[in-house]
């Protein structure tokens, strides 16, 4: 196994996981910020009050990205399983 092999596997299993993590992420930022305004112009001083929306959003997220998270993630270990002989070889 060559460093440049070694290099070029763990860079795609960051892309993998940068993907898989964006769309909760973003929800959860996009959520809070709403809050947050809401808050400011209301001013409401609870913290606890965007927990729940938060964990709403990201729970739908989830469920509406899940199927796709789930491609993405069966693709790339599909990938690394049958590159294994390929890499041992060398």
């Amino acid at each position: 196994m060559t460093p440049e092999t070694v290099i070029t596997m763990g860079r795609h299993a960051l892309e993998i996981t940068l993907e898989l993590m964006a769309p909760p992420l973003l929800t959860a930022l996009i959520v809070g910020l709403v809050i947050s305004i809401f808050q400011a112009a209301t001013q409401i001083n609870e913290a606890t009050l965007s927990f729940i929306p938060k964990f709403l959003g990201v729970l739908a997220s989830l469920m509406i990205l899940g199927p796709w998270m789930l491609t993405l993630i069966l693709d790339y270990m599909r990938e690394v399983l049958t590159s294994i002989p390929i890499i041992t070889r060398y």
